[in-house]
């Protein structure tokens, strides 16, 4: 059975391992002192971000969370969104990333916000069928712009 945990500081090295997959999958390449600035954020308990670690039942970490929340002008309660969620690729199919959102929904009904959200990229289609029984998708687009 696999445990979802909040992340510690203890955690770095086995966060490190996953966040870079992440990174990898998504085809970012984040500056290192953005990647140790937002580590320091989601361990700080009085910080902006949460996040999660999920282990094995061996205690390998298989999967990571990250989510925020914020007000919204359709809400008094602001809106959750989980921005970063990974699963190794070994540990997929085996309820890690079910579980992780279930950590965030629990923790954002728990803290009294309206609902939790989060965007995937269009070909991402082995989180989507994940994503397409757990939630219901919205038919919005993502816009942005790069400043």
């Amino acid at each position: 059975m696999t445990s979802i945990l909040p992340l510690t500081a203890s955690d770095r090295d086995d966060w490190q391992v996953l966040w870079d997959a992440y990174l990898t999958f998504y085809e970012e390449d984040l500056d290192p002192q953005v990647t140790d600035a937002t580590f320091r954020r989601l361990v700080d308990p009085q910080g902006d971000l949460k996040g999660a670690i999920a282990r094995d039942t061996e205690g390998r970490a298989v999967g990571l969370v990250h989510w925020l929340v914020h007000p919204s002008t359709w809400s008094t309660r602001g809106y959750c969104y989980l921005e970063d969620l990974f699963v190794s690729p070994e540990s997929r199919a085996g309820g890690v990333g079910r579980g992780l959102i279930e950590h965030v929904r629990t923790w954002a009904s728990a803290a009294g916000v309206e609902k939790v959200y989060w965007l995937t990229a269009e070909t991402n289609t082995t989180a989507r069928a994940l994503y397409d029984r757990v939630a219901h998708r919205t038919g919005f687009l993502h816009y942005e712009l790069p400043l």
